[in-house]
């Protein structure tokens, strides 16, 4: 039996939705050459990660065998998947492969942080494959809801391995490429060792639709609209984009994009020419000069974004155009678990300024860019592979991906992050765990969930604060009374006084008794101070406050 393995190991995508990073490696026990697929984030929420900016897989392990990595590869240009190359790159500094669209904006992203374009190489689709180390890569074209998605197909000396990355089975999918079936068997034909499958849509019985679907009846709608017509939509559904720009010039509506995001991406799926014919578009400064029953506005934030387009809208004007009675907004788009509250507070804000909302609970105006459960199906039967390894899902996605391929006789891997999976053998096994965690974006630093820094700001957020401030004299005794400044809690407590006020109170008594041993030991003073200021806060309003407690000591 050979020494050499080929393993698999999810550090960031399987057991969630979104931060997709992925490792395969071949070689010796601790000795394997490495390759990476996607980089990628997730987006914070105000519950569990407040004030944080973006959120990344921690790549520890990875750092740590930097000198055995290869390369990264990503798949497709979503931000789940390319959103960390520039954030990440620094601390891998390999070179990174991808096809012309999704490389262009992991260009922009690089120049972003500072690093040379350079480092991301273009590579053409399949049947052309990048030789690295013990890895021979290629990027099979697979129809998704962003141009030039691609399934890797990964050939080791211990097999050939199909990551079908985010897909759905589109045979006419407006913009990008059509899934190709006979493509698929015939990358199949020299056997699949594992095919490592999207799981999203696993519980989706009924086959999915093509984005064809949709355009009649959003030509339809926007046809029999009155006032000016706003739809949103994810700013990298490039194909929808151009399905809602369509139906506004055959209404004869001017287009305006609005959006950093949206006119990016649009701008860089013409340059690299995965856009082609898309509508005349007029500048954001120009449209409050047009009639605005002849005007058609796309706009970025479906998902509530706070500080998106759409959001702007609701709360007001933006750059100079504001919706009115009597006006339409359409979401071209699946709300995401989570984003319920932002998406709910948008419509209701539009409502009350006498905006109709449309939004995709008829099913007519938006079709899911993942493969449903008979897509799933379909993939395995096309590529017939010796082992399952679900992935892009929450744990149940993948456990019940598992019973679906147990339904025509598959062998499944449950290996959510962290899970490696030795693949060498005729049957699969877990090699081992590794830690995984998050690492967050706050502000322009990185800091690992470990750190405490976004728990204590939770804590913060769920309990207030109150900064107590003592002067001790050279004599070592206190100079005046203690005084507190209240944060985030309520003025008077039980006791109608002014919560400062009581703090202070209790402090000053506490300190006109303690002894000389306390007053000269800063940290027992420190910690006596903030127990006694959380329980007086706790007796006044029911809350312990975090408490910081500032001692200066005055010198001769």
């Amino acid at each position: 039996m050979s020494a050499e393995r080929l393993i698999y190991l999810a550090l960031g995508g399987a057991g969630e939705i979104g931060m997709n990073c992925y490792v395969y490696g071949y070689g010796r026990e601790e000795e394997e050459r490495l390759i990476v697929v996607d980089l990628g984030v997730a987006f914070p929420d105000m519950d569990s990660s407040p004030g944080v900016d973006l959120i990344f897989a921690d790549i520890a392990w990875l750092e740590e065998r930097r000198e055995r990595i290869e390369a990264v590869f990503i798949t497709h240009a979503h931000e789940d998947h390319v959103g960390a190359v520039g954030h990440l790159w620094g601390r891998l500094r390999v070179p990174v492969y991808a096809r012309a669209f999704t490389g262009a904006i992991a260009r922009r992203k690089m120049e972003d942080q500072g690093h040379l374009a350079d480092e991301v190489h273009i590579v053409q689709p399949w049947p052309e494959q990048v030789n690295i180390g013990p890895f021979k890569v290629g990027f099979a074209p697979i129809s998704h809801s962003i141009p030039e998605s691609s399934g890797l197909v990964i050939d080791t000396p211990a097999g050939r391995i199909v990551h079908t990355g985010d897909f759905k089975r589109d045979t006419d999918p407006v913009v990008g490429e059509p899934f190709d079936p006979e493509m698929w068997r015939e990358i199949a034909k020299p056997g699949v060792k594992a095919l490592v499958s999207d799981s999203t849509n696993v519980f989706s019985k009924v086959a999915g639709r093509s984005e064809i679907v949709v355009g009649p009846e959003i030509e339809k709608l926007v046809a029999g609209a009155s006032g000016m017509v706003v739809a949103t939509t994810f700013a990298s559904n490039i194909a929808r984009l151009k399905t809602l720009a369509e139906a506004g010039q055959a209404a004869g509506r001017s287009v305006v994009l609005l959006g950093r995001a949206m006119r990016r991406m649009v701008t860089e799926a013409i340059e690299t020419g995965v856009l082609k014919d898309f509508p005349k578009t007029l500048p954001p400064e120009d449209a409050a000069q047009i009639p605005r029953e002849n005007l058609m506005l796309l706009v970025t934030g479906s998902q509530g974004e706070r500080r998106a387009a759409s959001a702007q809208l609701a709360r007001g004007k933006y750059l100079g155009l504001e919706m009115k009675e009597g006006d339409m907004f359409l979401f071209s788009s699946k709300t995401i678990p989570g984003n319920e509250k932002g998406v709910a507070r948008i419509i209701n804000a539009f409502s009350e300024m006498g905006v109709d909302v449309v939004d995709d609970s008829s099913g007519l105006y938006h079709v899911s860019g993942h493969a449903n459960r008979p897509d799933l199906k379909a993939m395995h039967e096309l590529t017939k592979p010796q082992f399952l390894i679900p992935m892009h899902g929450e744990h149940r996605h993948l456990r019940e991906h598992v019973k679906l391929g147990a339904e025509t006789g598959l062998t499944g891997v449950l290996a959510p992050n962290g899970t490696m999976v030795d693949l060498s053998g005729n049957a699969p096994r877990v090699a081992g765990y590794v830690d995984t965690g998050r690492t967050y974006l706050d502000g322009s630093v990185q800091v690992g969930a470990m750190d405490g820094i976004v728990r204590d700001r939770i804590r913060m957020a769920l309990n207030g604060h109150l900064l107590i401030t003592v002067i001790i004299d050279e004599e070592d005794e206190p100079l005046g009374d203690p005084w507190c400044e209240v944060m985030g809690l309520p003025e008077l407590g039980r006791s109608k006084a002014p919560l400062a006020d009581v703090i202070e109170e209790e402090l000053s008594q506490f300190l006109g008794r303690a002894d000389d041993d306390l007053l000269v030991d800063d940290d027992k003073l420190s910690e006596a101070l903030r127990r006694l200021a959380r329980n007086t806060a706790n007796g006044e309003i029911g809350k312990k406050p975090e408490t910081t407690v500032v001692i200066s000591r005055l010198t001769t």
